[in-house]
């Protein structure tokens, strides 16, 4: 329970030392956990739980839970056990809004058809290989094949772990500015507010 209070409730409304250790591991699995949302909704067609449809009730819950947070938070120690699974329940809802807000961002990026991924691999493959094989042909003479295909496929390599890269991190960036916006206003709220008016939080 003190993981998922400090996963979900932050640094200020938790007890626990979750936002003074470091979670890279955290950050690369909802990376993938992102991603893979992206491939099953690329290839199948349609939404997981209407994640993706960022649409116009999915905005206005996430803008109510996001502005109601610091009082939702702030009595969550004097609250009975049903009461923190609720507000834990929430807080999971509202990340799973954020990651339908990411991948709706994502897809319409993705240009290509799934029926057409593989003529499309295929052709960027030989067009790349060619490319550089012609590139090289004049200097290389007898070796600009050996050469260029070398180099078209350290090329593709590359191009292949940036996208992997940036499959990871995009994700993973939009979630760490959502907590930092998050962060910011809690803080702003519990220190205008919630201090003045309800001066015994826990």
């Amino acid at each position: 329970m003190d993981y998922a209070e400090g996963l979900f409730l932050g640094k200020l409304w938790s007890d626990t030392d979750f936002e003074n250790r470091r979670h890279y591991s955290l950050f690369v699995l909802y990376g993938f956990f992102v991603e893979a949302i992206v491939i099953y909704t690329y290839f199948f067609e349609k939404t997981l739980l209407r994640i993706g449809n960022f649409d116009v009730i999915q905005a206005v819950i996430f803008a109510v839970l996001f502005l109601a947070c610091p009082f939702i938070c702030f009595r969550y120690y004097r609250m009975p056990i049903w009461g923190k699974i609720l507000v834990i329940a929430e807080k999971v809802l509202k990340t799973m809004l954020v990651v339908s807000f990411t991948v709706s961002r994502i897809l319409p990026h993705l240009t290509v058809k799934s029926g057409e991924l593989q003529d499309f691999i295929i052709n960027y493959l030989n067009s790349t290989l060619e490319e550089y094989t012609e590139k090289y042909s004049s200097s290389a003479g007898s070796f600009s094949t050996i050469i260029g295909v070398l180099s078209g496929g350290i090329h593709v390599v590359f191009m292949i772990l940036i996208i992997v890269v940036a499959a990871v991190l995009i994700p993973g960036l939009v979630f760490l500015v959502y907590r930092l916006l998050q962060y910011c206003y809690d803080w702003a709220i519990n220190k205008l507010i919630i201090k003045r008016f309800f001066p015994s939080r826990k």
